[in-house]
Formats: structure tokens, sequence, C-alpha cells
């Protein structure tokens, strides 16, 4: 069963917006698999596929995420998970599949008895529909080639269909697989220019040679 990321019902406002913390970064149009066995996810991930809901995946920036535990501070904005596949490993073993919708952004945070966050939450727009620059060209000629080269390893990270003309889309596939550290990533995904975002991505890959 899978939620749109599309549907204007999954744009909030929300006043409690479950959240999964993480310690790496999702992207809008990203995809995600999760293997979920603790009892406050596998209840999420129930109530999601029973409502089509989202919930969203924010990162930690300090701390751990566990109950009780103190000073944990999550990154204030995060992105909505929308679920593709659910299947069932084992007993009390998830393997979920979810892909990137909208950012959100995150107000007052807290955790539930059981342990699982909650947040006051709103989305921020989509990512403007905007064509690859003609000077940003060398970055979506070089995703296109990498994916054909991951393809030959039938390794496949990205969700079909493949935008490659479409300047979001590429940035965000560029820093989903990029060696940069989560917190880099996360000040790239929290943009809300595509055009900028890419072109801060091929600086990176001309700064160390990749084109």
């Amino acid at each position: 069963m899978k939620t749109d990321p599309t549907d204007p019902a999954h744009a909030g406002p929300w006043s409690a917006l479950p959240l999964f913390p993480l310690g790496t970064v999702l992207f809008p149009g990203g995809l995600l698999p999760l293997k979920v066995f603790e009892a406050r996810y596998l209840d999420l991930i129930s109530h999601c596929l029973r409502t089509r809901t989202p919930f969203a995946v924010v990162r930690i920036r300090q701390g751990q995420e566990l109950r009780g535990t103190a000073k944990t501070l999550l990154e204030s904005i995060g992105v909505l998970a929308h679920l593709q596949e659910v299947d069932a490993e084992q007993p009390g073993i998830l393997r979920v599949r979810c892909q990137g919708g909208l950012r959100v952004h995150l107000g007052t945070t807290r955790q539930r008895d059981d342990g699982l966050w909650l947040a006051e939450a709103s989305a921020g727009p989509p990512d403007a529909d905007l064509p690859v620059p003609a000077t940003l060209r060398p970055s979506a000629d070089a995703l296109a080639k990498a994916i054909d080269s991951l393809a030959a390893q039938d390794h496949h990270p990205f969700l079909q269909p493949h935008r490659l003309a479409d300047a979001g889309w590429v940035a965000n596939r560029w820093c989903e697989i990029l060696p940069i550290s989560d917190a880099a990533k996360q000040r790239l995904m929290a943009l809300d220019e595509p055009v900028l975002r890419l072109q801060l991505v091929q600086d990176y890959l001309q700064g160390k040679g990749l084109l």
C-alpha cells in the first residue's frame, strides 16, 4: 500500500506529526529503506498503513534518540516519508521502503510515554520545477553516467522516473550519494532554491576533480 507524496491532504499543518529520528538525511523524492523492529515504530508503520498518512524523518543533531536521553536535539527541518512497500521479514521485524515528500518545518517536539517523537509542524513548498541551466549541465550528465554505472552493478538507489532535466531532482540525488557529512546534507536539503543547491553540488564536484 503506497501513500501519495503529491496528495494535498499531506500538506499539514500538524499538531502531532510522528517523527522518525535518524542519523541520516532524507531528501524530497529520495528512497529510504528502513528496518523497523522497535515497538513504537512498528506501531507507527501500522498506523501509517491504516490511515495512508506519512511520518517525518528528521536528523538527530545532538545526542541519541532514546527515551529519557538528556540533551537530544533534532533538526528543525525534516522531510515527509511516504510508505511505498512494507514487508514482514520475520515476526517483529519490518522491511520498509519510503519515498521522500515535502520538507516540513518542525515546531515544539515531545516524546510520548512509549518514546515516539511528535512535533507541531507545517509543510514547506515543493521545489519549483526548474530546468537544469546550461552552465550546470555537466552535473546532470555526470549523474546520468553514475546511474548507468550503478545499474550495471545491479544497484538502483533512485526511484523512477529519473528526472535528469529537473534541477532540484538532480541536486537531491547527488546530495544522497556524495561523500559529505550528514550536517552538510542537512544544510543542502533545507535550501529552498533548487538551482542554488545544484550549483553548490557542481562546485563540490569540480573542486574534487569529478567533472
